[in-house]
C-alpha cells in the first residue's frame, strides 16, 4: 500500500523518492489530510519511538527531518485550500546568545508533522522576539537552549511574556541540552521536552487540554 511506502521512506530521508510517493497518493486520488496523517505523521511516530528508545540517534532524526520537510512542502498549500484548521499555533525559537538550531528544527519538524502551524523566530532571539510573534491565535511558546549559560534566557522571555500581559494566554514548552525538568519548573514553564519527539507529544497535551478546560 502506498501510504506504508511513504512511512517507509519517510524514515530513509529519501527526499526524491517521498515526493515521487507523495504524487502517486495525490494522483489516485487521496486526499492530502489522509497522506498526512496516515502517511507522514505516522511515519513521523515511528521515527520519535525509535529516537526515544534508542534505536535511531540525530542523524537519523535529521534525515527523516529533512524528507518530512520536502514532503509538508508539496502538502501545505493543498491544506491550506481544503480549509483545514491546524491543530494550534505555536512560536518556536532558540533563545537570545543560543546560535544552536538543529534541536529547535527538529521540534519544528515533529509539530509540522502533528499538524501545527509554526512560528520559528530563529535563533539568538531576544525575549522581545518571541513576545512580538504571540497573538491571540497562538497557543504555545516553545524555546529551546543547548548551552548553560543561555537557559537564564528562557527565564526572562517568560518574564517579558508576563510584562505584555500574555503569559496566561499560552502555555511554555522548555527544552535542549541546557534544559532539565528541575530548570523548566524553576523558571515557572508549564511543560519540559527531553527531545524532539517528547516536546511534539506534549504540545499536543496541552493543547487537548486547553480545549478540554474551555
Amino acid at each position: 500500500m502506498i501510504l506504508n511506502r511513504i512511512l517507509e521512506t519517510l524514515q530513509t530521508g529519501d527526499v526524491k523518492q517521498i515526493a515521487k510517493l507523495i504524487g502517486q497518493a495525490l494522483d489516485s486520488g487521496m486526499t492530502p489530510e489522509k497522506v498526512l496523517s496516515q502517511g507522514l505523521i505516522a511515519g513521523m511516530d515511528v521515527v520519535g519511538q525509535k529516537f526515544q528508545t534508542g534505536e535511531i540517534y540525530i542523524p537519523h532524526m535529521l534525515l527523516a527531518a529533512r524528507a518530512m520537510h520536502a514532503a509538508l512542502g508539496i502538502l501545505k498549500p493543498l491544506l491550506a485550500e481544503s480549509g483545514n484548521a491546524p491543530a494550534g499555533r505555536v512560536v518556536l525559537g532558540t533563545v537570545q546568545g543560543d546560535h544552536h538550531d538543529i534541536g529547535k528544527n527538529l521540534v519544528s519538524t515533529m509539530l509540522e508533522g502533528k499538524g501545527f502551524e509554526v512560528i520559528d523566530v530563529g535563533i539568538d532571539a531576544l525575549p522581545e522576539k518571541f513576545v512580538a510573534a504571540v497573538d491571540e491565535t497562538v497557543q504555545i511558546v516553545a524555546m529551546s537552549a543547548l548551552l548553560s549559560t543561555t537557559a537564564p534566557f528562557m527565564g526572562k522571555t517568560i518574564e517579558a511574556l508576563e510584562r505584555a500581559g500574555v503569559r496566561k494566554h499560552v502555555r511554555i514548552m522548555a527544552g535542549g541540552g541546557a534544559v532539565t525538568q528541575a530548570f523548566a519548573d524553576s523558571i515557572g514553564a508549564d511543560a519540559y521536552g527531553a527531545d524532539a519527539a517528547a516536546a511534539a507529544l506534549l504540545a499536543m497535551a496541552l493543547v487537548s487540554h486547553a480545549k478540554e478546560s474551555r
